[in-house]
């Protein structure tokens, strides 16, 4: 693809498979075209490695952050479930919506905590919401620890970051899927890895080998989920861009 920016002329030009069209710069089109580049680009520089929660890394796009609060104060789930814990700093983020909400744990699952980030989160005034869990997150004595110390009745959401292969992520979806309650989230992050496919740092088999595409066969395959991002609570943009990391992440439960 390429992408001519003028602003002297107020215009952004899109050069791509389907050909070649020119749009207004400051449309929502023009506003997404570049949104996608910027996405991209910021990705190959880390931009997203560049945050912290509470004094932990938190290794997520703001824009995402944000949106799983809207949905996680929205759903005000007893348990969120998390696989993937690297710095901890989801999980404090996650705990201090909780603590803040007066309602809610989390359970955090990595295949290594290592020691250092053990410490450092066990060590976190909010470590009474959070139950660090150790082992493969799609295995079946993880997901039965997991689902042991989830209590009849309480509404349960997921949150799916750790291995972003397909066949993982797939597992993930099938082992946790039952967890999750009724109108409650089911959420598969990191989707674009699809489109990073060309970039510098990315790999040819993510346009295939990603989040999104799991989350899509998996909606696909079952009656209960349905593929839709959550309803946007306040919004008094000019259109709404798509600016994200979360490609085709968010499944909710219908039945």
């Amino acid at each position: 693809m390429k992408l001519t920016a003028d602003t002297d002329s107020g215009t952004v030009t899109i050069e791509d498979a389907a050909g070649s069209r020119t749009v207004e710069l400051w449309s929502q089109e023009g506003f997404q075209a570049i949104a996608d580049l910027w996405l991209k680009v910021g990705w190959n520089q880390k931009y997203s490695y560049a945050f912290t929660w509470f004094g932990r890394p938190l290794i997520q796009l703001p824009e995402d952050v944000i949106r799983l609060q809207e949905a996680i104060f929205a759903v005000k789930p007893d348990v969120i479930v998390e696989t993937g814990i690297a710095h901890g700093g989801s999980a404090i983020f996650m705990a201090s919506l909780c603590e803040a909400m007066g309602k809610g744990r989390v359970i955090s699952v990595d295949i290594e905590i290592r020691s250092h980030n053990r410490q450092a989160i066990e060590a976190d005034p909010l470590s009474h919401r959070i139950t660090l869990i150790e082992g493969d997150s799609a295995g079946a004595d993880t997901v039965a620890q997991v689902r042991a110390l989830c209590k009849p009745g309480e509404r349960v959401m997921v949150i799916l970051d750790s291995d972003h292969s397909y066949d993982h992520v797939m597992r993930e979806l099938e082992a946790y899927a039952p967890l999750v309650s009724p109108g409650s989230l089911l959420v598969a992050t990191d989707g674009v890895m699809e489109d990073l496919a060309d970039t510098p740092l990315g790999q040819a088999e993510w346009a295939q080998d990603n989040p999104a595409r799991a989350a899509r066969d998996f909606a696909a395959a079952r009656a209960d989920f349905t593929l839709e991002p959550p309803p946007r609570p306040f919004d008094e943009s000019a259109g709404t861009v798509v600016h994200t990391y979360y490609n085709s992440a968010w499944l909710r439960r219908v039945v």
